[in-house]
């Protein structure tokens, strides 16, 4: 059986994983899980600790003490399955995050697990990684659940779905793939409209009934005493209408003020070919306003490059001085996860303008779904996608001249995705983006490609 498990970010689907994998215990209620079951996960990142290991060793962590011949030949199996080819004495930390996403799927794989479970897989894949993901899990024969906010990779192999409302703290469980549980939703949701409609005629008519003898006096009171007892149980009958999950405000992503000519050359830029480093040659032009997509397969060295121009170290790049840069990485760490959440909008006012204006960070806050319950939670205790929300929630305080996005859609529910194209495809100042979601990319306007294969 294959499933996807779906909701608003932060609704608990991470959290159900941990209860099911026993990484938490649950604090009322209890979960029955067949001891003789094998449970694996494929988490969405990689733990910061083991970035530091090299392959061999990260994978020993999951088998425990086998002979060093078993391990290399589950490896090899197992990295054949994802289609990742590296040496074993790599390090973690040099993989691109497409690799990453490889390499906790096989961390998974390797268990040989009767339920599989699968949080975000495809962020950071490239389309061949996900096609290639895709084909595995047509083709697999255990049991799967994933969360993933990507439609069409839902549907090409879930057989049902398990959906956590965010209102009722309640999981529903429904027949067919994503699409179909859209349709169910909607349909639902309107059969409950009708029927409160048809409830609140007879509520109404009841009550008017009602006033109507209560005025005639003796024993028409009595009458008019049922006729809003009446009311009054049609009223408790009401069904509680199913409530969509929120999608955040339509944004705009200030730039910044002050600037004049500004401007970015690339001349130059580093790939990895083969594990190995090789130079070419560009004519890239940025100036304000202008919009670039750099492309490229896993491994090649997008988020490399991009990093090096937001830190400002690479190589055949020139800028102009003085702006100042808003940065989305796929892995949140420009967040300081030790942080609240007010504390980092705070900052990220600070760098703008220095004046902080309670109302305007408590207004883009609710914005971005983040309510009073969150404002002041610690970063790092966050889902993803809502770290993400809080990431494009800084970047608006910020006011930046020039956008730098790595993979920006990894973990935001695809409601939200939509209003994100919107306004990054109006932002005025100079952008620079990676994506490998094109139904995502061609709602932006991009001036400029850079594919860094070709």
């Amino acid at each position: 059986m294959k499933v996807a498990l779906m909701g608003q970010n932060g609704a608990g689907k991470s959290t159900l994983f941990k209860l099911i994998t026993k990484k938490i215990e649950p604090t009322s209620g209890e979960i029955s899980i067949d001891k003789r079951l094998v449970v694996a996960i494929a988490h969405q990142v990689i733990a910061p600790a083991d970035m530091t290991l090299t392959v061999e060793q990260y994978f020993q962590k999951w088998l425990g003490n086998v002979e060093h011949y078993e391990l290399n030949r589950k490896l090899s199996n197992v990295l054949n399955v994802v289609n990742l080819h590296a040496p074993l004495d790599k390090i973690i930390k040099s993989f691109s995050g497409g690799q990453q996403a490889r390499l906790l799927l096989a961390s998974a794989l390797i268990q040989d697990p009767d339920l599989l479970l699968l949080d975000e897989p495809t962020n950071n894949l490239d389309h061949k990684g996900i096609d290639h993901l895709t084909s595995f899990l047509m083709n697999y024969q255990k049991s799967v659940i994933v969360i993933s906010h990507d439609a069409e990779f839902l549907n090409a192999f879930t057989e049902g779905v398990l959906y956590l409302d965010s209102f009722t703290k309640k999981i529903e469980q429904y027949a067919g793939d994503y699409n179909d549980v859209v349709e169910q939703i909607a349909v639902r949701i309107e059969r409950e409209h009708r029927q409160n409609a048809q409830m609140e005629r007879g509520i109404q008519e009841n009550k008017d009934r009602s006033n109507f003898f209560a005025h005639k006096g003796g024993k028409m009171r009595l009458v008019a005493k049922k006729m809003r007892e009446k009311a009054e149980k049609m009223e408790s009958e009401k069904v509680a209408v199913r409530r969509e999950d929120k999608t955040i405000r339509p944004f705009v992503i200030p730039v910044q003020e002050g600037l004049v000519n500004e401007d970015m050359k690339i001349s130059s830029f580093t790939i990895m070919k083969d594990h190995k480093e090789i130079t070419k040659a560009s004519r890239v032009f940025l100036v304000k306003g202008k919009h670039l997509l750099i492309k490229g397969p896993n491994g090649i060295g997008k988020s490399t490059l991009i990093e090096s121009l937001a830190r400002g170290t690479a190589q055949g790049v020139v800028m102009t001085p003085g702006i100042r840069i808003g940065y989305y990485r796929q892995d949140f760490s420009t967040l300081d996860f030790n942080d609240t959440v007010y504390e980092s909008f705070t900052k990220a006012v600070k760098q703008a303008s220095g004046v902080i204006y309670e109302q305007q960070i408590r207004s883009v806050a609710a914005g971005f779904l983040i309510t009073s319950e969150h404002i002041y939670s610690k970063i790092g205790t966050l889902s993803e996608g809502q770290k993400g929300l809080v990431a494009f929630a800084q970047l608006v305080l910020q006011k930046p001249g020039l956008l730098i996005l790595d993979e920006p859609t990894n973990h935001i529910n695809f409601r939200h995705l939509p209003r994100i194209a919107e306004a990054l495809s109006v932002y005025e100042g100079m952008m620079i983006l990676v994506s490998h979601v094109p139904e995502f990319v061609s709602q932006i306007h991009i001036d400029e490609v850079l594919d860094l294969e070709k």
